[in-house]
């Protein structure tokens, strides 16, 4: 990986809560799916993240319950956005990425970006301390500490150049009003570019109660939206794409059960339609 230096060996901090603490349950998941005999997206670096955490703190991420076709269908999830941000940088080498809501992903590893990018990731400042300590840093990266929802981060992401903007597990998280005020203001600061991003529908969000990850962890969700009430973010946005997490491209790759399970739910549109994967471009 291009200019990469070694991280610390130790982590002496981790207070994470509410929607902070679901991060986890993605990174087990890929770190479980990269365990599996079938890899989705095969991110060795969440295993190794799993390992140190679960040695310096004793994290018990069983309590997560994450299951096979849990893990599945976050590799999937994970390897769609990275698909759609490697088509972009391979377009544009002089680019920006603005990953939001980063947690403990590697997608900056992932894709291994060339000279040319910049890419920022930004969480909340708890977030970024665990990351600074446990992911080495690169020529490139830059990380910022801070609430998404607060504009004066926006102003360190470069102005003049196309912008790839990634949200993973994010947008859900946020009320309607900042989500969309965040993604208006980032559309404003930069010429031309693209989001990639994961949303709810509102039934989905009503019907989060159900999952035990979110209520375990004390986080509530509150937007939900669909294709119409991304349209409406801004006069310049086209919708490129936009996929069920139930018809997602690997989808065949998930445990048989699994896979019967998702094709089932998927003839219903109130269930197909519950969570999203948008690709626009601005």
């Amino acid at each position: 990986m291009r200019g990469m230096t070694s991280p610390g060996t130790e982590v002496h901090h981790l207070h994470l809560t509410e929607e902070k603490e679901t991060l986890l349950a993605t990174l087990y998941g890929r770190a479980l799916d990269s365990r599996s005999k079938q890899p989705i997206l095969g991110d060795t670096m969440a295993v190794d993240t799993v390992r140190r955490l679960r040695r310096d703190f004793h994290y018990d991420f069983r309590k997560m319950r994450v299951s096979a076709g849990d893990a599945a269908g976050i590799a999937l999830r994970g390897r769609q956005l990275d698909v759609i941000t490697a088509r972009f940088l391979a377009r544009y080498e002089e680019a920006t990425v603005v990953h939001m809501g980063c947690g403990l992903d590697t997608r900056i590893y992932r894709l291994d970006p060339g000279p040319g990018v910049r890419w920022f990731d930004v969480d909340y400042p708890e977030v970024i301390e665990v990351r600074r300590q446990l992911f080495p840093e690169r020529a490139g990266y830059t990380t910022i500490p801070s609430s998404v929802t607060d504009p004066a981060w926006v102003a360190r992401i470069p102005s003049d150049r196309p912008t790839m903007i990634v949200a993973e597990g994010l947008l859900m998280y946020l009320t309607e009003e900042d989500g969309t005020a965040l993604l208006r203001r980032l559309m404003a600061h930069v010429p031309r570019g693209e989001l990639a991003f994961d949303a709810f529908s509102a039934f989905a969000v009503r019907a989060a109660r159900l999952n035990h990850v979110v209520r375990k962890a004390g986080a509530r969700l509150h937007w939900g939206t669909d294709a119409e009430g991304i349209a409406r973010l801004s006069p310049r946005l086209k919708i490129v794409e936009s996929i069920s997490a139930l018809e997602i491209p690997g989808i065949e790759q998930l445990p048989a059960a699994y896979r019967l399970s998702a094709r089932a739910a998927a003839k219903i549109p109130a269930v197909r339609d519950m969570a999203r994967i948008y690709h626009c471009a601005f």
